[in-house]
């Protein structure tokens, strides 16, 4: 008889026919025995087929279980029966998988062994079975690998592939996203942003200059389309509309999203440039007449993301000639300090008002710009602040920390002058 048509004609429990038993006991001392073929044993597992051939009379082979793998042995010795072809079929879950594929390589039961890693392969896992699979792979060593392919680092071609179609998606670079949209465009700039998180690969995706050209390029279109929507404010009948103001935030929501990944790429002084060109025409919009007692939500907006441009040149992180940063200051700091107290009467009249600035702006913003003019020529903070001090309202921001070093630094600069200029004439004297 052919080991085929053995195999076929053996059942695992048939008494009749079995010439060894296989002993299974736990760490309880529960023992069960299993009437068990040689042949199908032999054939199967080079454990057994070493265990036979050293076997004494007693024909019974015992093997140690604990309480969390019993069952996988059970349903191991069952597969042993099976064709070959039979087993992956028989899996019926990825946890019953890993544990059987563990007493396998124990038991050195290639097909069974290599049944359980074509499954598990092919199989969806949840977060908690891909804890286990790793956990179980990581004993197993080398035989068990093409079951986590899917779980191991791509190249970084590949990586820097995904970031900037990535990038493009969340930026809308090649146009909208049909038919899904918005959903798409928001599971983007999630991954954009997941990818940009502390680790080893980050710098080698940000530092690529394919990836700061597609980035460079998103934010040029995100701002010139912001541009043309707030411009298009002015030509609009009906101002009182939520879907026409809806359109400009969605925009401007779209550029802060930009400004909040740019300084992970080291690219926000690119958004500092670009905020600043456009700042004029951003403000000759947003203060027209016909927006005084409107756009509310938009106004808050601007001074949010103008904090953040006032934070990244005010603390160092971008760096700009010191006209650039007078006139940044001179663009926006009127507007933060007419603003203010508008949102903050509105907020008293109106309960529940959504757009009055928070202390942690408020305060965050008032630091920038001291930090800024402090950092400025003393002849421009000067001018500064004395606008600042002419003003009626000057509660916000408080330029009084400021204003007490630029006394200061003048004072001693005074001081320096005149003893180097008596040390001059005591120079000549002694000639």
């Amino acid at each position: 008889m052919d080991k085929a048509r053995e195999a076929k004609s053996c059942k695992l429990g048939d008494r009749s026919t079995s010439d060894i038993t296989v002993r299974l006991s736990n760490r309880e001392g529960r023992p069960e025995w299993f009437y068990s073929h040689s042949s199908i044993l032999i054939n199967k597992s080079k454990f057994f087929a070493d265990r036979l051939s050293h076997l004494d009379s007693t024909a019974c082979i015992e093997i140690h279980c604990s309480d969390f793998d019993y069952d996988d042995h059970v349903s191991l010795l069952r597969l042993l029966y099976l064709p070959e072809n039979s087993v992956v079929d028989s899996l019926d879950s990825v946890k019953t998988a890993i544990g059987i594929l563990q007493v396998a390589v124990a038991l050195q039961c290639e097909e069974i062994t290599q049944s359980c890693i074509q499954y598990l392969e092919a199989s969806p896992w949840e977060d908690k079975e891909e804890e286990e699979i790793i956990k179980a792979v990581s004993k197993l060593g080398p035989v068990a690998m093409p079951i986590v392919a899917r779980l191991q680092p791509v190249d970084l071609s590949t990586t820097r592939n995904v970031f900037v179609s990535a990038i493009r998606f969340a930026m809308s670079i090649g146009g909208p996203c049909l038919p899904f949209g918005d959903e798409l465009i928001t599971s983007a700039r999630e991954q954009v942003e997941y990818m940009l998180e502390e680790d080893d690969d980050t710098p080698l995706i940000t530092a690529d200059d394919e990836v700061k050209s597609v980035v460079k390029t998103g934010l040029s279109k995100i701002c010139s389309s912001f541009e043309k929507e707030l411009s298009s404010l002015l030509l609009e009948s009906d101002l009182t509309s939520e879907a026409v103001e809806d359109k400009v935030l969605r925009s401007l929501s779209d550029l802060e999203w930009t400004c909040n990944i740019l300084p992970k790429m080291d690219l926000m002084k690119e958004f500092v440039c670009n905020w600043t060109e456009i700042s004029g025409n951003i403000l000759t919009v947003v203060e027209d007449r016909k927006l005084d007692s409107l756009m509310w939500g938009l106004k808050a907006k601007l001074i949010q993301v103008t904090g953040k441009v006032l934070e990244a040149v005010g603390y160092g992180n971008v760096i700009l000639p010191p006209a650039c940063r007078v006139q940044l200051l001179k663009s926006w700091l009127p507007y933060i300090r007419k603003m203010k107290p508008l949102l903050d009467s509105k907020g008293n009249e109106e309960l529940g008002f959504p757009h009055k600035m928070d202390e942690d702006l408020c305060e965050s913003i008032e630091g920038a710009i001291v930090s800024l003019i402090l950092a400025l020529p003393s002849n421009d903070q000067a001018e500064i602040l004395a606008d600042w001090m002419n003003t009626e309202q000057v509660r916000y921001p408080d330029l009084s920390e400021a204003f007490e070093v630029w006394c200061y630094r003048t004072k001693s600069a005074k001081r320096r002058l005149v003893e180097g200029l008596d040390k001059v004439g005591s120079a000549a004297v002694s000639l």
